[in-house]
């Protein structure tokens, strides 16, 4: 009988199988779910340590810097900037972007408003407040400037920058801090 098959239980009883697979199709269920709610709450990738984002167009694709530098000087390009909020960059006399941006939210009411190149104003329609260039108030009802970004070119990316320190038009710590 030494030459005979051991006989021995197999080692995965029918109930350990099914629980097995109960398991399985739990975790994959749970995760499908969840996968969402993490790549929701981990920031995006090109967000850098400095709090800078890619500038981007409407549709969340990265603005190549050759694309708004392109535009003849004086030209204000809108883009999507911190936290999506339309931003405009604008082209300097010498062909380079200029290093501040202005966020296109009206301090009144937070309207979106379109740049006038004939007036050279930014004219809000919803109640009439008029800004210059630089986005100091010209006429109200909006009570404070136009909040501004920091903007950087580096190797045909622009990256926008929120604006922390002392608010150059006012000389004062910005609104928005």
């Amino acid at each position: 009988m030494e030459d005979a098959i051991p006989y021995e239980s197999p080692s995965l009883s029918r109930r350990q199988l099914l629980n097995f697979l109960t398991g399985a199709a739990v975790a994959a269920t749970a995760s499908s779910a969840l996968y969402p709610a993490a790549k929701f709450l981990v920031p995006p990738r090109e967000v850098t340590e400095g709090g800078g984002i890619l500038a981007k167009d409407k549709l969340g694709n990265p603005i190549p810097a050759s694309q708004i530098l392109a535009e003849p000087p004086g030209t204000r390009a809108l883009i999507a900037g911190l936290a999506g909020e339309p931003t405009y960059l604008t082209i300097q006399m010498d062909g380079s972007v200029s290093p501040r941006g202005i966020v296109d939210n009206c301090t009144h009411l937070g309207c979106t408003f379109p740049w006038n190149s004939n007036d050279q104003q930014f004219q809000c329609p919803c109640h009439g407040s008029l800004y210059d260039p630089d986005g100091n108030v010209v006429r109200g009802p909006a009570p404070l400037p136009l909040k501004i970004v920091h903007v950087a070119v580096k190797d045909d990316a622009i990256w926008i920058y929120p604006w922390n320190e002392t608010d150059p038009r006012t000389g004062e710590q910005p609104w928005w801090v």
